[in-house]
């Protein structure tokens, strides 16, 4: 049995309209309303639906031998969850870390993964045509982990690709050694 391309939609007065699958896939992937938090001077943003708790930063458990954004683990309510640091991951250098801090616990594909930021913004309501895509003039660490980005009346918001912020290069990081495969990061 082969998938249905399209499907007909109601518009109003008897009139029917077709809309492809994957169209509604990708719509319905967007995010309708976003958490935005600061880097620095930066904005950045996830889909709230993403987001299952926002923290004050607390003393982690640092494990050796991993990469240097993840600063460690910390016991929520008996999950171990790892605390990547996003300035780090960024390439912005490491966040000297501070009760001001804020973790975004997010879960990316049914696991637990805390953000490190400085500070929540906003709850931020958007339309999908709000969306942007990000210009790809540079090919820079940073490009890879952002699906789009966003213009409010407070400035620009770079969204982040959560699954994407967990995968890397090998050889990325100076831990690794030299290779060209793409691997994920254990979380």
């Amino acid at each position: 049995m082969s998938e249905p391309t399209a499907a007909a939609l109601p518009l109003g007065a008897g009139q029917t309209g077709q809309i492809d699958v994957t169209d509604i896939a990708r719509v319905n992937a967007l995010p309708t309303q976003l958490i935005s938090f600061a880097i620095g001077d930066d904005q950045y943003g996830v889909d709230i639906m993403a987001v299952r708790e926002i923290k004050g930063w607390t003393d982690i458990t640092p494990l050796p031998r991993q990469s240097a954004y993840v600063r460690g683990v910390l016991n929520l309510r008996g999950i171990i969850v790892p605390i990547v640091d996003l300035r780090c991951r960024f390439g912005q250098g490491l966040t000297k870390a501070t009760p001001l801090h804020i973790v975004i616990i997010v879960q990316i594909a049914a696991k637990p993964i805390g953000l490190l930021a400085d500070r929540v913004l906003d709850i931020v309501s958007l339309d999908e045509t709000q969306i942007k895509p990000v210009p790809r003039v540079a090919q820079s660490q940073r490009v890879s982990f952002l699906s789009g980005l966003v213009t409010t009346e407070a400035g620009m918001i770079a969204l982040i690709d959560l699954p994407n912020l967990l995968s890397m290069q090998l050889g990325e990081d100076a831990d690794n050694a030299s290779g060209s495969r793409t691997t994920a990061v254990a979380a």
